[in-house]
């Protein structure tokens, strides 16, 4: 498995390594260290170790632009990795406006602009023949080449934001703003591969071309992410509890005593439960809803007051009880279930009326029907039972960034 290391942080925000980090310093440093053989070995590598190094702090500085500006606009940063292609900022939601996410967007490239020219001026005042000017002109056009290449229109590029920004304000739908910007990043990564084997078969150049190769699978695969995540964000938009919440519940008299109902429900083997379910008991009389029958009042009860007392005392009235109605959004839905840890939600119709239950499982399954995932019920058994999405679904996460929105 992978692993990221942390070695650090930065205006509150953790900043790790990837396993794979150590490899592309390796290959700067060789390219950079074979570049500089005319100053001699032992400073040629030495200076491309710096160089190396330079170029990924070049690259922290790029990310970082876009942390202050998504902090500056109260947006969590949960951190920042320097992997293989380059460095991320996992910045945990959107901003709130099109003016704002194009702010977000376009802070990377500004930076390694403002770096560029600042190296531009830098190499100038030093002297032409030493290393020093090479090594500064050199990060001064890699700077440059960040800059550019970020600003390509297609996601996942920082030009893939501003595109998507741009789409946003025009059109005014987020979702397929995302959706044409991601498309176009498909696009140019299908393009990019495309030119990686042409240039392999023409030229030979079989690095240079593999690591274009690499650089297209790597836009299609990201592109392809923001597609999905934000399809799953308009479903659970869209979606409402009625069409995930289940009938799994038993409706039992309120005036029954805590003897019958424990003997009729809970000690009778011969009685039909199904298996995966957790049981769930809500009383009634008179034509009327009285509450929710938790079994562990019942244990908390004298056994010698079972004869006596009813349902009717125990009960939890439904304005007591977490609930939702059939028009809650299922982002809602799964918003509350996190945040306030329940195991599931009473879903009440327009007239108070229990309609039906849901939990983890029960939105999973739901989920799986509308957008054709391949989720197995032994799976959708195991979400109900330990109450946790699958790791691959952050759908909290998820239903988090549509809610806050």
């Amino acid at each position: 498995m992978q692993k990221n290391w942390q070695i650090g942080s930065l205006f509150g925000i953790p900043l790790f390594l990837d396993s794979l980090w150590f490899v592309i310093v390796g290959l700067a440093t060789l390219n950079f260290g074979v570049a500089y053989q005319g100053w001699g070995t032992v400073t040629a590598w030495s200076a491309g170790l710096v160089m190396a190094l330079l170029l990924f702090t070049s690259v922290l500085l790029h990310e970082l632009g876009h942390s202050l500006v998504a902090q500056s606009q109260g947006i969590k940063v949960n951190s920042i990795t320097l992997f293989f292609f380059g460095g991320i900022a996992a910045i945990e939601e959107e901003s709130k406006t099109p003016g704002k996410a194009f702010q977000v967007a376009i802070a990377g490239p500004a930076v390694s602009i403002i770096l560029f020219v600042l190296l531009t001026l830098g190499y100038q005042v030093i002297p032409d023949t030493t290393l020093l000017n090479v090594m500064v002109r050199d990060l001064a056009r890699i700077n440059c080449v960040v800059a550019l290449f970020n600003l390509i229109p297609g996601l996942p590029l920082d030009g893939g934001q501003v595109l998507k920004a741009a789409l946003w304000k025009i059109t005014g739908d987020r979702f397929q703003a995302v959706h044409w910007a991601a498309k176009s990043g498909q696009i140019l990564g299908y393009c990019a591969i495309a030119c990686g084997f042409a240039l392999d078969f023409f030229t030979q150049e079989l690095v240079t071309g593999l690591w274009i190769v690499l650089l297209g699978w790597f836009a299609i695969r990201n592109a392809n992410t923001y597609d999905n995540v934000t399809t799953l964000q308009e479903t659970l938009i869209k979606l409402q509890a009625v069409d995930a919440m289940t009938r799994d519940f038993r409706v039992v008299d309120a005036n029954k005593t805590l003897r019958e109902f424990a003997d009729l429900y809970l000690l009778d083997t011969s009685f039909p439960h199904t298996s995966h379910i957790a049981h769930t008991y809500f009383a009634a009389s008179d034509g009327r809803y009285r509450g929710l029958v938790k079994i562990d009042d019942l244990r908390i009860t004298e056994r010698s007051q079972w004869e006596t007392e009813t349902l009717q005392t125990i009960v939890h009235p439904l304005n007591t009880i977490p609930t939702v109605s059939e028009s809650t959004s299922l982002a809602d839905v799964i918003n509350k279930l996190e945040n306030e840890q329940l195991p599931q939600i009473t879903v009440l119709s327009p007239a108070g009326a229990v309609a039906g239950v849901i939990d983890r499982g029960d939105t999973v399954k739901c989920l799986a029907q509308k957008l054709s995932l391949q989720i197995s019920e032994g799976e959708i058994k195991r979400i109900k039972e330990e109450g946790t999405f699958p790791p691959g679904l952050q759908l909290g996460v998820i239903a988090k960034s549509v809610v806050e929105r």
